[in-house]
């Protein structure tokens, strides 16, 4: 007599059920790589031998690039952090300010503390390697209400060959040194020496061209909308795309000089640099369309006094527009953790237009800045001493800082920054910075940095 075979009644199907489903979700945990637990297993083509992966770690991290959030065939993408923490104090400051018209005015001297900066980046490639994205959020957090306090912005390059990489979007004019890209491998943190607040130019939105002309010799060009982008809308644009600015840097002596200024990198053979900036742009007061406000600050006087401030030169005088022109030349040396570094600017503003103007004389301004490091221990405490002067027709403001830089971990991530400035008169300033216009007497400042 032929056995059938009998399908499970009632619970004891559900009991099937459950334990087959059971048994598929252990095979599908065992070969995920979703499972922290799970490990898996590769070839080495070395040995022969099988390598198993800790599968508890995702992804790679590059320092200063950030983490890798995607790898594919189609593009890839970085998450990158920046971000500081400062305490500032300003106490040390006189409470007002008169520049060289006679006019007085009120400093604030600020005691604060913000966690002043943060910039969320994302970069990679997409579709061709040769095709890179750099895309970002960023916050001031000091300068909270104004327009430019929150920036969502980037830029798109396109690798034609090592010689010529073509991008646009916004990006910093090449003007000064530290407007070439190596923000934030500076000695200090996020604030320049008043003359290089002084004389460079800033972030704008443009074409440009990068690239290495031979080994140690390379060159960078831009075409942008104006000096300064920041808070400013294409209604108040002057419609003339004629901002241009270029740089050449030669490293002569081993081809390469290590990020930024110092020499973190300790460098066994002496590098040394030279580099040439240029700048040209027609400004105007960048006034919201059918207003009289002036939105343009880029431009100053050597007292601090903003060129498109009606009545200066006289009653009834008003510029709004002039020609600023800008050259600069630096060099450096950094040899065994020891770096000396400087760089000279001229400037020249003529071309005036407005009420009155007729025979203004052109405006010649000219400084210098210095700074001296060393890693009094390698990759890990860093001391400099730094200066600047302006030699200008409104005024010959200065500043001197020193400083120390302690790196806890080894690299340039985490970095503890401490220094103390004396500023005479300061001709810039906003909240960001550690000074403001018209500061004048001792500021100090401590900030903790991330840059991941």
């Amino acid at each position: 007599m032929k056995r059938t075979e009998q399908k499970p009644r009632g619970r004891a199907w559900l009991v099937t059920i459950a334990l087959a489903a059971l048994a598929a979700i252990g095979d599908a945990r065992a070969a995920s790589p979703l499972d922290p637990s799970a490990n898996s297993a590769a070839i080495d083509p070395d040995t022969g031998k099988t390598q198993i992966a800790d599968a508890s770690s995702w992804g790679s991290y590059t320092e200063n690039l950030g983490f890798k959030i995607v790898n594919t065939d189609k593009g890839d993408a970085n998450l990158s952090i920046f971000s500081y923490a400062r305490y500032l104090n300003q106490k040390g400051t006189d409470p007002t300010y008169t520049n060289s018209f006679g006019t007085t005015s009120n400093v604030q001297e600020r005691q604060e503390i913000q966690l002043l900066k943060v910039q969320i980046k994302f970069l990679g490639w997409i579709l061709d390697p040769k095709l890179r994205y750099f895309l970002y959020a960023w916050s001031s957090n000091a300068t909270q209400g104004q327009g430019a306090q929150v920036v969502l912005a980037g830029n798109l390059n396109y690798n034609f060959t090592d010689w010529f990489t073509l991008g646009a979007g916004i990006r910093s004019l090449p003007g000064t040194r530290s407007v070439e890209g190596n923000f934030p491998f500076w000695l200090n943190v996020d604030n320049r020496l008043v003359a290089d607040e002084f004389f460079r130019p800033s972030y704008t939105s443009g074409i440009w061209a990068t690239g290495t002309i031979t080994k140690g010799l390379q060159y960078q060009v831009m075409l942008g909308n104006n000096l300064s982008t920041l808070g400013v809308n294409s209604g108040q644009l002057n419609n003339k795309i004629d901002t241009q600015s270029a740089a050449l840097i030669w490293t002569p002596s081993t081809g390469e000089f290590g990020r930024g200024f110092g020499d973190f990198e300790s460098h066994t053979d002496m590098a040394t640099r030279l580099g040439l900036h240029f700048t040209r742009s027609t400004e105007d007061k960048q006034s919201q369309p059918n207003t009289e406000g002036i939105e343009n600050t880029q431009i100053r006087l050597s007292d601090g006094t903003i060129i498109f401030t009606p009545n200066i030169f006289g009653p009834g005088v008003a510029v709004n527009q002039v020609l600023y022109q800008m050259v600069s030349l630096d060099g450096g040396v950094k040899y065994h953790g020891f770096a000396l570094e400087g760089e000279f600017y001229w400037r020249e503003l003529d071309q005036f237009q407005g009420p009155g103007t007729t025979g203004l004389r052109p405006l010649h301004d000219r400084g210098f800045q210095l700074q001296g490091s060393m890693m009094a221990i390698p990759q890990t405490l860093q001391l400099y001493a730094a200066g600047s002067s302006i030699r200008g027709q409104y005024g010959n403001p200065w500043d001197t800082r020193l400083g120390i830089n302690w790196f806890p971990f080894k690299n340039r991530v985490i970095r503890w920054n401490t220094q103390v400035m004396y500023i005479d008169k300061s001709p810039s300033g906003y909240n960001s910075l550690t000074y403001n216009v018209g500061s004048n007497g001792v500021i100090f400042n401590t900030d903790f940095e991330m840059a991941m």
